[in-house]
């Protein structure tokens, strides 16, 4: 039995856990993935209070080391069920079977849901068959095996130029396709963006097929301008940054989510389950950043 479960590990998690230990409660956090979250595919951050220039990597380690070292317990597991029973005790369930051969299950008096949101794709036919093979969704875990070749990046907001900028740096040719005319993302790195050499810009226009073998690999996509003609783009991967999709579904019997699938929390983070809260990504909010995460477990 602990004080407090905490569902995900990312700033928002292991900020929870940091102020949790800080007030003498007992924590686990449970992540199904990496702990630090989504912070660890951005190969730089510059806007972290602090941190002048650090790796999402680095910084991800930085915070799970500090949760650690305050005493938080710290487990891989992907939880699928939550309830909470009529002594208001909390069970989060996880698919694997323990030695009795029941569920494997965490008790807990509250409960932070931390679970983030993941990489939306495009829906594209074959789109699932060329992801690992053509289609990536992190430039610093998969630019250097397109050195030298063509790629482009869907997106305008601070991921897209983000993986833009880096993937210039390796590749031949970067061909980024914005649906909007202009882009979203930071001046600053729109600016940066604008200098490099190798770097074409579409705006207005969105990828409409992927052309190639998912065996053999990508060669190309097609993608369709806003005036309904379509263009043939050169490219042998392609890295999507259209934005998040949050990890919710698991708890929606005891969170209420919003149309877009996020907990419909306000900035008290509390939902109206008594003992559970939502921080985050994965809460209804207007800016997603490793500030307002960690902001939100600290709530």
């Amino acid at each position: 039995m602990y004080d407090i479960l905490v569902i995900g590990g990312g700033p928002a998690g292991l900020t929870a856990a940091v102020y949790a230990r800080r007030a003498g409660k007992s924590v686990i956090v449970l992540e199904k993935d990496a702990f630090g979250g989504q912070i660890t595919f951005s190969p730089a951050v510059e806007n972290i209070p602090g941190f002048g220039r650090v790796s999402g990597n680095e910084f991800a380690d930085k915070l799970t080391d500090q949760a650690l070292a305050q005493g938080a317990e710290l487990e891989s597991a992907e939880i699928t069920g939550l309830v909470r029973g009529d002594d208001g005790i909390f069970s989060a369930y996880t698919d694997a079977v323990s030695d009795s051969g029941r569920r494997k299950e965490f008790r807990g008096r509250a409960v932070i849901l931390a679970t983030g949101a993941k990489h939306r794709t495009l829906g594209l036919p074959g789109e699932e068959a060329f992801i690992g093979n053509g289609v990536s969704f992190c430039a610093v875990c998969d630019g250097a095996f397109y050195k030298d070749r063509p790629v482009a990046v869907v997106g305008g907001g601070n991921s897209a130029l983000q993986e833009a900028l880096l993937l210039s740096e390796i590749c031949e040719w970067v061909t980024v396709v914005q649906n909007l005319p202009e882009l979203t993302g930071e001046k600053q790195l729109a600016d940066a963006l604008a200098e490099r050499e190798n770097v074409d810009i579409i705006f207005s226009a969105v990828l409409s097929a992927y052309e190639g073998d998912p065996e053999t690999g990508l060669t190309g996509i097609l993608v369709k301008h806003e005036n309904g003609l379509t263009e043939r783009v050169r490219a042998e991967g392609v890295f999507l940054a259209v934005g998040l999709e949050p990890q919710n579904a698991p708890f929606s019997s005891l969170v209420p989510l919003d149309p877009r699938g996020y907990a419909d929390a306000d900035e008290s983070c509390a939902v109206p389950t008594p003992g559970l809260f939502a921080a985050g990504d994965c809460r209804r909010k207007k800016i997603r950043q490793v500030t307002t995460a960690a902001a939100d477990g600290a709530v």
